[in-house]
């Protein structure tokens, strides 16, 4: 069985993931960082190169790669939620947990980020975030088998949290 990480930019997925990965040994593959790895460039110039949907078409192959896999913590990027698909694969294997913040605690974290190209062109940063983020919170909420909330924890605590939802569940991980 899979560690799914879903939730907007900012959320902790990635810190969250690499302490489960120490404390599970587990493999933490972040989606993001291996599509950057695969394409040789920076996530702004593969939307440059090939425009959102490139992006989101490497994405859904990985997650469908991904999905075939077992023993792993999945960090998905924020917008894996976009295509039904990726969802659909990542729950197969997966327990999904959905990690929210607050639209002031996500521009707090993220702010000087320059990874992610604007997902609207213009409107001011924390706009931005409110506005895809509503959009997304049916998505994530529809995808996800729990939901944490992770303003004011520490990633470490988020962790914990993950493996008592799991060990309540199922049994797993020990």
């Amino acid at each position: 069985m899979n560690i799914v990480l879903i939730g907007y930019r900012g959320t902790g997925k990635s810190e969250v993931g690499a302490i489960l990965s120490r404390q599970l040994d587990m493999p933490c593959i972040g989606m993001d960082a291996e599509i950057v790895r695969r394409a040789g460039c920076s996530i702004p110039e593969i939307v440059v190169k090939q425009g959102w949907p490139g992006f989101r078409d490497a994405e859904a192959a990985l997650a469908l790669e991904l999905a075939g896999r077992d023993n792993l913590i999945i960090d998905t990027g924020g917008g894996v939620i976009e295509r039904p698909e990726n969802i659909t694969a990542l729950k197969k294997n997966g327990q999904v947990f959905w990690l929210t913040a607050s639209v002031d605690t996500i521009v707090s974290r993220i702010q000087t980020d320059t990874q992610r190209p604007s997902l609207t062109a213009d409107k001011s940063f924390t706009d931005e975030v409110a506005g895809v983020l509503a959009r997304r919170i049916p998505l994530y909420r529809a995808a996800a088998h729990h939901e944490i909330a992770t303003d004011g924890l520490s990633p470490a605590r988020v962790a914990d949290t993950i493996v008592s939802l799991l060990q309540e569940g199922s049994g797993r991980p020990a």
